[in-house]
């Protein structure tokens, strides 16, 4: 029941850290609670809520939990801590405060840094703002916090503030099966047309086989290539890290995107444009696409549409070896800026709000290096963009 208690406490959104639980667990060890169910609830208050706004909180949660428990006898049953918890121990949990003092050791002095630890320390860590471990404030590691820093052996972001991740990621493919919420993000997309007729004679012309039929005077059918959208798009996605919260809106455009374009092809990236892309995520690591192979394939009058938040590292867009993921040669922004030479007509789709792009400086330097074609994921989004692509 306490490892209910626990989980209960995290799911209605009070900080509780696996610290504070091993507290609280050794002074149960020591009858601090006198084996009453009052005496407990001021314990486990005291040991495990820091700050009085999520008081009511706890206490919702513990009237939940414990309700009908009148010694704590009842309420507790030895359990193992699961394993999970115990790789993890505790998670860092800061105040603004703590945060602000933290600083940014900077791209240079962070690796390094990095060089420097590797070669000196020499077994496990946790808890501290210097070797690489856990649940500190250490730039290497995991389940602690640093402005900046290099994730290693965590399972997923907490922060976002990795400037690389020393760890293989997989990403899923966009669902282009995705049912649409709206028709209305399908018939924005339709501002990009060119209609031509191209390829083989299946569609039954009727003008023409009236005007023939009268000339010859029989049954003459005549046959024409199918009337179809002739534009050409390049959707590159953004896949993976904090467009995880932006898979929904993404999948939409896609499948629209899909059903709406006859020539369209889809690459895979992630935060920023390097030397190579990829078509399924699941394959991401072992069939890469270089991005030369893209530009020198597809002809210039291709539209390309980029989607993507555009928030991560500065770093990422500006210095090489800014991937968060492996080491580039040339930095993002050379090679979006090759894209951008080769493909003129290109517009950045961006899921977060435009009120936030102010407050992200990586969203500023893309927009600055599209030219200012960037444009919010919204249907007013989508048909701006489309006129911009036809303009």
């Amino acid at each position: 029941m306490l490892l209910t208690f626990f989980t209960e406490l995290r799911a209605a959104k009070v900080p509780v850290s696996l610290r504070e639980y091993l507290t609280l667990l050794e002074a149960l060890d020591r009858d601090l609670a006198d084996q009453r169910v009052e005496d407990f609830y001021y314990l486990s208050r005291t040991a495990l809520v820091k700050d009085e706004r999520n008081l009511d909180k706890f206490d919702r949660v513990f009237g939940q939990v414990f309700k009908g428990i009148e010694s704590l006898g009842e309420a507790v049953d030895p359990q193992a801590i699961p394993e999970e918890w115990l790789r993890k121990l505790a998670e860092k949990y800061l105040t603004e405060e703590e945060r602000k003092e933290l600083q940014a050791l900077g791209w240079d002095k962070l690796f390094e840094t990095l060089k420097q630890r590797l070669a000196e320390q020499k077994g496990r860590h946790q808890g501290g703002s210097k070797w690489i471990g856990t649940a500190g404030t250490s730039p290497f590691g995991a389940y602690g916090y640093n402005p900046e820093g290099i994730r290693i052996g965590q399972d997923g972001n907490r922060n976002f503030r990795a400037v690389k991740v020393w760890d293989q990621r997989t990403f899923k493919d966009l669902d282009d099966a995705e049912e649409l919420g709206s028709r209305n993000m399908r018939l924005a997309l339709r501002r990009l047309r060119r209609f031509a007729r191209t390829g083989a004679a299946e569609e039954l012309d009727l003008d023409g086989t009236i005007r023939e039929t009268a000339k010859a005077g029989y049954l003459d059918l005549r046959l024409r290539p199918e009337r179809r959208n002739a534009v050409e798009v390049l959707l590159f996605l953004d896949v993976g890290g904090s467009m995880d919260w932006h898979v929904g809106l993404a999948e939409e455009l896609f499948s629209a995107a899909r059903s709406e374009f006859k020539h369209f092809e889809h690459f895979y990236f992630h935060n920023c444009l390097y030397e190579s892309v990829w078509t399924e995520n699941r394959r991401r690591h072992t069939e890469r696409t270089p991005l030369l192979d893209v530009i020198r394939t597809y002809p210039s009058d291709y539209r390309v549409v980029f989607v993507g938040d555009a928030s991560m590292s500065p770093y990422e867009i500006a210095v090489p070896g800014g991937s968060v993921e492996h080491w580039n040669e040339e930095a993002g922004q050379v090679w979006l800026g090759r894209v951008l030479d080769h493909f003129p007509k290109a517009v950045w789709l961006n899921p977060v709000p435009e009120a936030h792009w102010a407050y992200t400086q990586s969203i500023a330097m893309i927009r600055q290096i599209v030219s200012g074609r960037m444009f919010p994921l919204t249907l007013e989004g989508i048909d701006e963009a489309m006129r911009a692509l036809v303009r």
